[in-house]
């Protein structure tokens, strides 16, 4: 009897698991996702109810092949791919695939939140069936995303060059950056001051404390002027001060749920750094198992989840724990319940280690510094979970700055502010029982300074008190003394940039996206160059905003936050089994169809079109095939063959866009066009003169004399200036490709050919002898004398530093004096920078010169090659 055929993801979930079978059981890989819609096709029957035909993904033929041979021995198939709709389509798509070889009785899905001994043999003793609700959803999703990027991204490819994609929910996140990127750059400063006092009670050795004004006649102190904070400072100074009232307060603050994906994604952002796709490529590992000596244990639950919900089990051994670690104090009356949100799948847990007694310090000789960062967050948020709250004493005191006795009258304009009052307000905490912050700290400080979301709370900023860490024994009345008040100038700021963690919070709060789709979501922004990450902010790139702008004008509610929001809701109600998924997709092609009907503009005149058809198909000499930018090809026949097809289908399907194209295409082969001058007439298309077509051929002799003479030339090596290479060989190669297909150079193409020929000159017999031949204008060039100075005394190096590595960029300055000295060559200027670079390098490098001299003293700026 065969053994039973067990099929999960990944080799080493399938180790970890195995181990726990046992020999009965033979344990293979699917290696993830098996089949998928064709890459190059929309794969997607609209007519047929959205039928999809799924093709097995490049590639797997191999692992498809050594699963059948092991299903067909096989007495059971137990299909355990991960518990989410990714997991379970996975699951569906290997049970039709192997329906041939095993009876459908045969089949089992067994599912699991961890990787235990006692949960995997727990699923295995009661396995199900595959949840066909679920897989529906998840066939909806994919077929929604399908829809949305083979039909929209045309549009940004026809529309914006360089545009790689238009996705479901990763446009409404580039949406989301844009905006805000909007609001900053359309912010304006406005100028406010706040002063501050610095207080003691009477007496010389008694701590000192901070105070900030807080209220002006009663109102909030709103200070817009200079003038006035210097004539309040003024005033202040007659003053007398004595506590006017202390508001003493203990608060309670419970611990936070354990982490779920987006959480988890956000801490260690703000923790580590870390990106959303690296976290959780950690935190797969580190639930499909480690080795701790004895052979791979999971050690957190399912990663991929937005429910907070706790098994019992799992509650109860973590109080157990915290009773026998820090005391029974520190475990609350009533075990801690979180709720998640109303979209969340309480089937889940959240994020947990599988064993609360396996601490991150006893685990620190087993794991690589990274798995053990996020495995101490994810163990400390989860035991913290089951603890009890912290208790803080929260004191806050006013100050009333008195009025002194000889306050002039109402009247008086001297002294506008003599008789406000004026109350200064300072707050304190302090911790009076830890509680779970025993576990969190009190309170452990973010990567960038932010203070951990379980920490001790700060008040006063919302009602502008000072914020002090301790105050002194104070009572109402007391009087205290004014060592000194200030002034300090602030602005008001923009909103900040997202960051990857904020974005991931405002798509959870937004409702777009899902668990499995946040890492994935902001790893395809930074693919297509859309965003890049400025310090740990993220800022739409030039390309990024015209996408932006394109997507929001034209195709507004496709992209909307609250729409995208509404269809990730239906997309959860057809795995309640509440919706049905065609009738879903139905209803969204047909609202897709009426929007992109819209983006693409005015429909064409079908007789127009049907004639300039007619027209070109006398061509018979076309150019050959050439390619563009990004390497996309372009060819005139197979263009007019594809209006031709569309043409035939549906006439009205054509756009003013294509039937300007083919306009253009006709007048490009009028030479092939029978009665040409009667068509160009009637249609309003441009006839070709003699002395035009002259010009365009003298133009196009011109320029491949001019390409002639760089035949030969030693070209410099492609230099790439952030994500753009410039390579002059291939533009040079451009511009011919271009003229062989007679068509003559833009003005830009022909004035950087000009500079091609300038750059090279000394390759080309001179300036002088180029200026002669092509009618060139040469710019008069004045050399100058301290660069010429400091390149020669930097030729004498014999030995340049090394290069080095920092913030991911290469300094290396022997390339970086030998661009320097190409670019002078072919210029005969530096800018002031590069001349200030110069004289740096000449100073580090005077000794390996040779020079006894003293090099110019001035410093510049790091460079880089």
């Amino acid at each position: 009897m065969g053994k039973n055929l067990v099929i999960v993801e990944s080799p080493a979930k399938a180790r970890t698991i195995n181990k726990i079978l046992g020999r009965e059981y033979l344990v293979k890989a699917s290696m993830g996702h098996v089949r998928d819609l064709p890459e190059k096709k929309l794969g997607v029957d609209v007519d047929a109810g959205f039928r999809p035909h799924y093709v097995t993904i490049r590639g797997k033929q191999k692992v498809i092949g050594e699963l059948k041979k092991a299903a067909a021995d096989a007495e059971r198939v137990y299909l355990a791919p991960d518990p989410d709709r990714e997991g379970e389509a996975i699951a569906w798509h290997l049970k039709n695939i192997l329906s041939k070889i095993v009876p459908e009785d045969q089949f089992y899905r067994v599912t699991y939140n961890e990787i235990t001994a006692d949960a995997i043999r727990r699923a295995f003793r009661d396995p199900g069936r595959i949840d066909t609700r679920r897989v529906d959803s998840q066939q909806a999703r994919r077929i929604l995303d399908r829809l949305v990027g083979y039909l929209v991204s045309p549009l940004l490819w026809r529309r914006i060059r360089g545009a790689s994609s238009a996705g479901r929910v990763q446009s409404v996140a580039l949406r989301l950056v844009c905006e805000r990127e909007k609001e900053i750059t359309g912010f304006v400063k406005t100028r406010f001051w706040i002063i501050l006092g610095r207080f003691r009670k009477p007496g010389d050795e008694t701590p000192t404390f901070e105070a900030r004004l807080a209220k002006i006649a009663g109102e909030k102190a709103d200070i817009r002027s200079e003038e006035d904070a210097d004539a309040i400072l003024q005033e202040l100074q007659r003053r007398d001060f004595h506590v006017a009232g202390i508001t003493r307060r203990e608060i309670r603050r419970k611990p936070r749920p354990p982490y779920i994906t987006s959480t988890l994604q956000q801490a260690a952002s703000r923790f580590f750094g870390f990106a959303p796709a690296r976290t959780m490529r950690i935190a797969q590992r580190l639930y499909e198992g480690v080795d701790l000596g004895s052979g791979p244990v999971g050690l957190i639950t399912y990663m991929r989840t937005d429910s907070v919900n706790i098994a019992d089990e799992a509650r109860r051994a973590c109080r157990e724990f915290v009773a026998s670690t820090y005391g029974p104090d520190y475990v609350p009356a009533k075990p801690n319940v979180f709720r998640s949100r109303g979209t969340a799948q309480e089937a889940h847990e959240a994020i947990r280690p599988t064993d609360v007694t396996r601490t991150p310090d006893s685990l620190a000789d087993h794991l690589q510094p990274d798995e053990l960062k996020l495995y101490r967050i994810v163990w400390e948020r989860f035991v913290a979970s089951q603890m009890s709250p912290a208790r803080i004493a929260q004191q806050s005191v006013e100050i009333e700055a008195a009025l002194p006795a000889d306050s002039p009258p109402p009247d008086d304009q001297s002294r506008p502010w003599a008789r406000t009052p004026f109350i200064f307000r300072t707050s304190a905490a302090q911790v009076i029982f830890d509680g779970y912050m025993k576990v969190t700290g009190l309170p452990r400080h973010a990567k960038n300074g932010a203070a951990e979301e379980n920490g001790a709370p700060r008040p006063g900023e919302e009602d502008q008190a000072a914020v002090v860490d301790r105050l002194p024994e104070l009572h109402e009345k007391e009087p205290l003394t004014c060592l000194e008040c200030r002034k300090e100038e602030k602005e008001t700021q923009p909103p900040p940039r997202y960051t990857e963690a904020t974005l991931i919070r405002s798509l959870e709060e937004n409702g777009v996206g899902r668990p499995s789709t946040y890492a994935q979501i902001i790893s395809t922004l930074y693919d297509r160059h859309y965003v890049e990450r400025e310090k740990r902010a993220l800022k739409p790139t030039p390309l990024g905003m015209q996408v932006y702008r394109f997507l929001v004008e034209h195709l507004n509610e496709l992209f909307e936050v609250k729409f995208t929001a509404q269809m990730e809701e239906t997309l959860d109600e057809i795995e309640r089994g509440r919706v049905q998924w065609t009738r879903m997709l139905e209803d969204f092609h047909r609202r897709l169809t009426a929007w992109l009907e819209n983006a693409r503009g005015p429909r064409a005149d079908s007789a127009r079109v049907e004639r300039l058809l007619t027209a070109l198909a006398a061509v018979k000499e076309w150019a050959p095939p050439r390619k563009g930018a990004r390497g996309r090809k372009y060819d005139d026949r197979s263009f007019v063959e594809s209006i031709r097809e569309q043409f035939r289908e549906d006439p009205s399907k054509i756009s003013a866009r294509q039937a300007e194209a083919l306009a253009t295409l006709a007048e490009r082969y009028q030479d092939q066009i029978p009665d040409w001058d009667r068509l160009a007439a009637e249609l309003g298309l441009h006839s070709t003169t003699e002395e035009e077509r002259a010009a365009t051929e003298q133009a196009i002799a011109d320029a491949r004399a001019k390409l002639d003479a760089l035949t030969g030339v030693n070209f410099d090596a492609p230099r790439k200036v952030g994500r753009r290479t410039y390579d002059d060989a291939a533009f040079a190669a451009s511009l011919r490709a271009r003229i062989e297909q007679g068509k003559p150079l833009t003005e830009r193409q022909s004035r950087y050919l000009d500079r091609l020929l300038t750059k090279y000159a000394a390759q080309l017999g001179g300036e002088q002898a180029l200026a002669e031949k092509f009618n060139l204008t040469m710019n008069v060039v004045v050399n100058d004398a301290e660069i010429e100075e400091l390149l020669q005394r930097l030729e004498k190096v014999s030995q340049w530093d090394q290069p080095v590595q920092r913030r991911g960029r290469k300094w290396d300055d022997k390339a970086f004096f030998e661009s320097l000295r190409r670019q002078y060559q072919n210029r005969h200027a530096l800018s002031d920078r590069q001349k200030a670079s110069l004289r740096r390098l000449v100073k580090k490098y005077a000794a390996r010169a040779g020079s006894e001299s003293t090099p110019p003293p001035a410093e510049s700026a790091p460079h880089s090659d």
